[in-house]
């Protein structure tokens, strides 16, 4: 399984970004999905996930009801939808997915970097 993400870039704060994540390969043999994200000098932590139906969002409580996660299974693509954006956002963003096949073994994108300016 392969994953790239796309539309990162530069927002002054208070605007919008869509992120998508394409996955490519046996996409069958993924479960649940997730965005990720890493600061400078931070540890990456979780944003949001997203079960395997497309059910169940998760959110970090700092991007409660400003970010939205969703996919769209027929064409192997998760979004996450960030609105109302802070600079305290700006981080790579990497997309996850979790094996169905090796429970515990996780799949990661590259990351696309946000830069959310004040």
């Amino acid at each position: 399984v392969q994953l790239v993400e796309s539309g990162g870039g530069l927002v002054q704060a208070g605007g919008s970004l869509r992120l998508s994540c394409a996955a490519s390969g046996i996409t069958s043999s993924i479960n649940a999905m997730g965005w990720y994200r890493q600061a400078p000098g931070k540890q990456r932590e979780l944003v949001a996930v997203i079960t395997s139906g497309g059910g169940s969002p998760n959110y970090a409580d700092s991007v409660k009801g400003r970010f939205t996660i969703f996919r769209d299974n027929a064409k192997n693509t998760m979004y996450l939808q960030m609105n109302s954006l802070k600079p305290e956002d700006t981080a790579v963003y990497y997309c996850n997915a979790q094996s169905r096949l090796r429970p515990g073994y996780n799949y990661w994108g590259q990351g696309t970097q946000v830069t959310v300016s004040s």
